[in-house]
């Protein structure tokens, strides 16, 4: 007798949508959009109002910048799952193709074409997106003689406005025809995590921070969704990974990636930026992401403003600094349980105060910073931070399962009306930012098939 096939399935849970896709290319995108279909309407909308808030273009402007770079470089089988989850979810493939490179068109290629257009050229005459300026997740991975057993643990919260953020909490359980199975967070519309916290049925265990203002743009390279989910799907190691993700480079939303794999203990950090990549591995140590290359090359000659965030307490200085305590406190202790109190921490190491949730704190939280320090991008009390926090180690990796919390990994809830009335300087965004209750982490596991 055959085993029993899965079919495509959703569940509402602790604030997550839990999706389980499978199947062909077009087949498992159409699921994808029949049953996340209000959800990818309403990111979409929002991510219009957005983009025209920061840049003032219509999204128009960047549907057509994708239909022009990144339609040619797909291959058929990652079109054919946009497609899919187009027509699944009533929209035309550009929208969602645009959607999908949100990050690439707005955080590289944008600022590179305005300087462009008005004829000014180097890094100095390019003004960065707002949206990309600020935070952008906390993360650390660590294996060997830094955490408890030995096995690889690895966490991430994914920080940006909360009107953005309020799309990442879908859990997506993918079963390809061909390559790995993979189970991620994700955002509604997307093939891509773009949150970047995967797993794959090969051992691989991926995350990543953002390098804040990096500068640089290859118009004719692969974006960075596609490169991320291909490596994903099919790399069974760390170089393969890294080797398939660098090909046709476009540096579009470029990111310290950590990654680890549950069969040999390895983890890395791997940075790309368009000139210059960094790499670092080891089966025993601890790697962290806070925003700023460790790089050399791509933080001095890639990135503007960026070579003090490094050691800057007072910005992104402060979460790297914070690693470095909680890794040397916690050396040969560091679990699972334990990895989740470090995504949520709240040690203010500028005012050394224990419990000050803030921008410079693991647990981010730009809306209580009244940014007397210079340390909020976009002034105080930015309705921006940590969205949620998941946690995994090597074990669970194995099984397709991790822990994952949706709103701040501390716990502490968010009313949105309430800070709008507290903060009317923010009401611009009334309507495209929703409250976050305290949910409880929850455990996610790829489906199994029943029992016959």
């Amino acid at each position: 007798m055959s085993e029993p096939s899965l079919e495509a399935v959703r569940r509402d849970h602790a604030g997550w949508i839990f999706v389980h896709l499978q199947g062909e290319p077009y087949d498992r995108g159409e699921q994808h959009g029949k049953l996340l279909a209000n959800e990818i309407r309403n990111a979409i909308r929002t991510a219009r109002y957005l983009a025209k808030w920061d840049t003032g273009e219509d999204f128009d402007t960047f549907i057509q910048a994708a239909i022009v770079q990144f339609a040619p470089r797909l291959d058929t089988e990652f079109a054919d799952e946009i497609q899919g989850i187009a027509d699944g979810a009533g929209l035309k493939f550009a929208e969602v193709l645009a959607w999908n490179g949100y990050m690439d068109l707005l955080q590289s290629w944008w600022p590179v074409h305005v300087a462009a257009q008005q004829g000014t050229q180097g890094p100095s005459a390019v003004r960065p997106w707002r949206g990309r300026r600020g935070h952008h997740c906390s993360a650390f991975i660590a294996t060997g003689s830094a955490t408890r057993d030995g096995r690889i643990v690895m966490a991430h919260n994914s920080w940006d406005r909360y009107a953005a953020g309020d799309a990442f909490n879908v859990v997506f359980d993918i079963v390809p025809e061909s390559g790995h199975r993979i189970l991620m967070q994700g955002l509604p519309g997307c093939i891509s995590s773009l949150t970047d916290f995967w797993i794959n049925g090969a051992g691989l265990m991926v995350t990543e921070t953002t390098i804040s203002n990096f500068v640089g743009y290859r118009a004719n390279g692969a974006p960075e969704f596609y490169r991320s989910r291909r490596a994903t799907q099919y790399a069974s190691n760390i170089a393969q990974w890294c080797e398939m993700f660098a090909q046709a480079n476009n540096a579009g939303y470029v990111n310290s990636w950590l990654l680890g794999d549950t069969r040999t203990g390895e983890i890395a950090r791997y940075e790309l930026g368009l000139q210059h990549a960094g790499f670092e591995s080891t089966k025993d140590g601890f790697y962290s992401g806070f925003n700023t290359a460790t790089d050399l090359k791509i933080r001095n000659q890639e990135c503007t403003g960026e070579a003090d965030d490094y050691t800057d307490v007072r910005r992104n200085g402060a979460r790297r600094l914070r690693f470095m305590q909680l890794a040397q406190e916690h050396r040969g202790a560091i679990d699972a349980e334990l990895a989740k109190a470090m995504i949520a921490d709240h040690h203010d190491v500028y005012l050394e105060r224990s419990d000050n949730p803030c921008s410079r704190t693991i647990c981010g939280h730009l809306e209580l910073d009244d940014a007397r320090f210079g340390g909020a991008d976009h002034g105080p009390f930015n309705p921006w931070g940590a969205n949620d926090g998941k946690v995994v180690d090597s074990e669970m990796a194995r099984d397709l399962s991790f822990w994952a919390r949706w709103g701040h990994p501390c716990g502490r809830p968010f009313d949105a009306q309430a800070f709008m009335q507290r903060h009317p300087q923010w009401n611009w965004l009334n309507g495209y930012m929703r409250d976050r209750p305290s949910w409880p982490w929850t455990r996610f596991e790829a489906l199994r098939r029943p029992s016959l």
